[in-house]
């Protein structure tokens, strides 16, 4: 990493000479591009990967309450990387014993080396979208769903395929379908906050993120089908059931997080607690979903298994999505106060003006609201792991040092950590929203949060999100409507086991763009 520095010599004194002096001696730092092909892989020193797995069996159990309740899950990377002096070391990841068959993997922390997750020629993506243990496939109706295939088994090119088109054939209908269903959440909001004086922002998220992509996959609400108003909590108890075994509900009591670890990360869940819930979903998109299940048919996939895969299309990834992510983004531009707010409105009110509507191209143009959106991705990315299998020995690069990984172990990626490496990002820490903004877009193929760089696209070769331009656009979107109707507003944060809790404190109307709608 190159830096260098302008020392700035300006400050004067009656007699007009320049006065050297520490005291007013005027530094700057410009960061300059990271360099990846300074070394070539032969050149970069080979080290062994540090770290352990412990004892057989108890190793992984202390890993697990140190991961879970000792240290949490930030400090429980950061203690190891200070330890090892390295972002690249072993260790055990939950669940452990009785779930997970080898809880053992390779932990990588920072932006250079994460990457080689993507790479489905070294990595293998077979049954890792949970990391070291798969739930039952009973929660899908006996088939492993897309996200769990492996771009070299045949039906993956054929689902994803079909994934693609489904997605591609909505794309008119996605942004008017979207503004509708967020018109009714903000008047929820509104509704909510004169009433009880604050206003969850992530119930009325659930609700207005099920109704939206159960409108948008069969082209009717929700409210009129067996799920009605009970589809999110549906989905919501069918996701915690499948990762409990890697989540935790955050209890500050010794007594409640040991009962908690032995119900949730030492035996899976039956699926049966959710298989009558489940069976009406399957059922609503079965019905309302057949033309879309027609086309899965033409392609040649089988319609019991099309249904289950656009249920866990619908449940895990999109609402599951737009559950953590859209709270994500709200709590991150909440914090960036009435300037970035002033800045947004201005950006949003004047491009939506001047073209005449909110459209694709009008939200192309809006580049700070982009990158607020790439922002609060890259420092609170909505998934934060990523897993592979080696396929083959291979040598990973950090920064510093090469190591080799051996054929079928296994690899895993803390987001959180990459997308936040000191050596990429200036201020990695910081919530900055115009990060991205002019030679900042360079910095984007550092972003990560769809299991891919930013500057890639999804194909049925590659696991990346189907859905990556979807959820970009989601979040946009909701960022124009937010700001056409609000010039600033008030809000408290918490955690969750997925993601974060916002609860609306104030909403100030907007003050111009009545042309804007």
């Amino acid at each position: 990493m190159v830096h260098y520095v302008i020392f700035n010599f300006t400050k004067t004194y009656p007699s007009g000479c320049p006065y050297l002096n520490l005291a007013h001696l005027r530094l700057r730092l410009i960061r300059l591009p990271v360099c990846e092909s300074i070394m070539s892989d032969s050149e970069i020193p080979l080290e062994e990967i540090r770290g352990d797995y412990g004892f057989p069996f108890f190793g992984a159990i202390r890993d697990r309450l140190d991961y879970f309740y000792f240290q949490g899950r930030d400090e429980f990377f950061r203690h190891r990387m200070r330890k090892y002096r390295s972002t690249v070391f072993r260790v055990n990841m939950p669940p452990g014993p009785f779930i997970s068959s080898n809880p053992n993997v390779v932990v990588l922390l920072d932006a250079i080396s994460f990457p080689v997750l993507f790479d489905t020629s070294k990595v293998e993506k077979r049954n890792v979208l949970d990391g070291t243990y798969m739930p039952s496939t009973a929660f899908t109706g006996g088939h492993r769903a897309c996200a769990f295939l492996d771009p070299s088994e045949p039906k993956h090119a054929t689902i994803k395929h079909w994934f693609l088109s489904l997605l591609a054939a909505r794309r008119n209908v996605f942004i008017p379908t979207l503004r509708s269903c967020l018109s009714d959440l903000f008047v929820d909001l509104e509704d909510e906050l004169s009433s009880k004086g604050k206003a969850s922002f992530n119930s009325l998220n659930d609700k207005m993120s099920f109704n939206f992509v159960f409108k948008l996959l069969c082209d009717q609400k929700p409210s009129s089908t067996i799920p009605g108003a009970k589809g999110a909590a549906m989905f919501d108890l069918w996701i915690l059931l499948q990762l409990a075994p890697i989540s935790s509900l955050g209890f500050n009591n010794m007594v409640l997080n040991f009962l908690e670890d032995v119900i949730f990360h030492t035996f899976p869940l039956p699926p049966l607690l959710i298989k009558s819930s489940y069976k009406k979903l399957y059922d609503a998109f079965s019905e309302h979903a057949s033309s879309v299940l027609d086309e899965a048919e033409r392609l040649g996939i089988d319609r019991d298994e099309a249904c289950h895969n656009l249920v866990f299309l619908a449940g895990f990834n999109a609402y599951g999505g737009m559950k953590a992510t859209l709270p994500i983004l709200i709590k991150w531009v909440g914090s960036g106060g009435e300037d970035l707010h002033r800045r947004l409105a201005r950006e949003i009110r004047s491009t939506v003006a001047s073209e005449g509507g909110v459209t694709l191209a009008t939200l192309d143009k809006m580049n700070l609201t982009k990158s607020v959106v790439y922002e609060a991705l890259r420092i609170d990315p909505p998934v934060p792991f990523q897993y592979g299998k080696a396929k083959r020995d291979m040598v990973v690069r950090s920064h510093d040092a090469a190591f080799q990984i051996k054929k079928g172990e296994m690899v895993c990626g803390y987001q959180p950590f990459a997308t936040k490496d000191p050596r990429v990002f200036d201020d990695p820490e910081d919530f900055v929203g115009d990060r991205f903004v002019g030679e900042g877009e360079k910095l984007l193929k550092y972003v990560y949060w769809s299991n891919g760089r930013e500057i890639d696209d999804p194909t049925v070769g590659n696991k990346q999100c189907p859905g990556k331009d979807l959820v970009l656009l989601t979040c946009r979107v909701m960022l124009v409507e937010l700001f056409l109707r609000y010039d600033t507003f008030g809000m408290e944060c918490g955690s969750l086991p997925v993601g974060s809790s916002v609860t609306f404190k104030s909403l100030t109307k907007a003050t111009s763009c009545s042309k804007c709608f």
